[in-house]
């Protein structure tokens, strides 16, 4: 956790602040094309969960709008009716199927995570994120790993510049921010198994799984 604290302040941080200073269709467009991709991880995961209307939503969405999107930089599906969905992983898979969450612990540069998370993550690895297969399980004309991992650290830098302000107020004003940070992270992930829409401090537009997976 320390570790990781370090890598913000030295890397996170200073990036979420610059990208925070850019035009907003410049950051909307790249939410909306990261939210794009993440639908390859959160369709099959609608499916594994039941939530078939969902999946043909997202579906369509990833259709419409990595193609009028273009790439999903603009959301052309919502102008058609089709709303953003909640997001979705293996991890929530395995909750919804009454895995126990186990042992909360903080990996390097990956963050917050639990056994349960842990073991969804793997999932992607797997064969379980499309993105992830189309650039580095396999040999692609078009795409590599480099593209892969960039999107990870965009992922990253917009989730940080999204809740900037409230990181900042959670670290100045708790007493032990990490118990704060474990707390906020435990209700975040049990809110999106129950499928809730209470919103919690710290959480805008996001999740803390951005970093490490979707």
């Amino acid at each position: 956790f320390a570790f990781n604290q370090g890598l913000d302040k030295a890397v996170f941080k200073p990036l979420a602040k610059g990208y925070r200073k850019l035009p907003q269709p410049v950051r909307s467009g790249t939410s909306n094309a990261l939210n794009n991709l993440g639908n390859v991880v959160t369709i099959p995961n609608n499916i594994l969960q039941g939530q078939l209307k969902d999946a043909s939503v997202n579906s369509l969405r990833l259709i419409i709008n990595s193609t009028l999107g273009i790439a999903g930089i603009f959301d052309v599906a919502s102008y058609y009716g089709l709303t953003k969905q909640d997001k979705e992983d293996y991890g929530q898979t395995l909750g919804t199927w009454g895995f126990n969450e186990g042992c909360y612990f903080v990996l390097p540069i990956l963050g917050p995570t639990t056994v349960r998370d842990s073991i969804g993550s793997l999932a992607n690895v797997a064969g379980g994120d499309a993105w992830y297969n189309v650039t580095i399980a396999n040999d692609t004309q078009y795409f590599n790993e480099a593209d892969y991992y960039l999107t990870r650290l965009l992922s990253g830098v917009d989730f940080r510049a999204k809740n900037y302000n409230e990181i900042e107020n959670l670290e100045k004003n708790s007493i032990d921010f990490y118990s704060s940070v474990k707390s906020l992270y435990l209700q975040d992930r049990q809110q999106k198994i129950l499928n809730s829409k209470k919103i919690i401090n710290t959480q805008n537009d996001s999740d803390w799984e951005e970093i490490d997976s979707q």
